[in-house]
């Protein structure tokens, strides 16, 4: 279930400006496995020019609730350059009815600088070792949720799909790879308009056990995607919907709130006038 989670979280969990400047998008998210409603989970991204800030927390109900008492939270914290994000900091608690593992990582340049995990993970002779090397140029789990659109197309353009996201967890290290499928409208309460639909695979480089048959599983499947709508002020886009197939059936966060707040062209100029003045002072 570990690494089920880590699937769906990973492909699921301006400026100097004043605060009319920022943006902050909030989206709520239905979980459900093998069409049986598991809980919600609810993110918040903040955007202030270049920087961004996350936060989540995710909850079982209903049976799910009462067999595992299952809730999360999670924080991430970074900036955006160029087609991946610069991850800073992360965070995350887990919490079932018999055990409690949080992680905090911090990073710097896209290299992983300290990792604490507690409580730490067994020991297990089928565990990949993580190289110093898987530890440099990843985002965060949470932070892999960001992607910047490409410079030269627009946000709903099909190459924005195809890219290759190195996440490193804390303890394991992988590769999720996007590639452009379709082209859907859809309509959710907070937003109505194009999403691009990418097939996602995921790729375990080290930390992962790889005699697990949920490792091989998920090696070898195929009926992954990512359905990601478009955000104008920092030109990015995010996860409507995650469909992971599980081996007990399909699991999936879709979005039953979107809201996006702040003034995305206030935003825009904020960018233009920091260009502007770094352009100045290179002069």
């Amino acid at each position: 279930m570990r690494l089920i989670a880590s699937a769906l979280v990973t492909l699921a969990f301006a400026g100097a400006g004043s605060p009319a400047q920022a943006q902050t998008l909030k989206v709520t998210y239905d979980i459900s496995l093998a069409g049986l409603p598991l809980g919600t989970a609810d993110l918040s991204s903040s955007f202030n020019g270049s920087k961004y800030q996350m936060t989540g927390k995710a909850k079982l109900t209903g049976l799910a609730m009462v067999l595992t008492g299952g809730k999360g939270e999670a924080a991430a914290s970074g900036s955006l350059a160029g087609a991946t994000p610069r991850s800073a900091n992360f965070e995350v608690v887990s919490k079932t009815s018999d055990n409690q593992r949080s992680v905090r990582m911090g990073l710097k340049g896209g290299r992983v600088a300290k990792v604490e995990i507690d409580p730490p993970l067994e020991p297990r002779p089928d565990r990949v070792p993580v190289k110093p090397a898987d530890k440099r140029g990843v985002v965060d789990p949470m932070s892999a949720l960001l992607m910047p659109a490409l410079a030269s197309k627009s946000l709903t353009d099909p190459a924005n799909c195809d890219r290759t996201i190195p996440v490193f967890d804390g303890a394991s290290r992988m590769n999720v790879i996007l590639t452009y499928a379709e082209t859907k409208t859809v309509e959710v309460p907070g937003y109505s308009g194009p999403v691009l639909v990418c097939n996602a695979r995921y790729v375990p480089i080290s930390g992962h056990r790889s005699e697990r048959p949920a490792t091989k599983f998920m090696q070898e499947n195929r009926d992954m995607s990512v359905w990601l709508a478009p955000v104008e002020g920092p030109r990015l886009l995010f996860p409507l919907k995650v469909s992971v197939r599980t081996m007990i059936g399909m699991g999936e966060l879709y979005a039953s709130l979107w809201s996006l707040e702040g003034d995305a062209k206030a935003s825009r100029r904020a960018v233009k006038a920091e260009e502007a003045v770094k352009a100045e002072a290179s002069q």
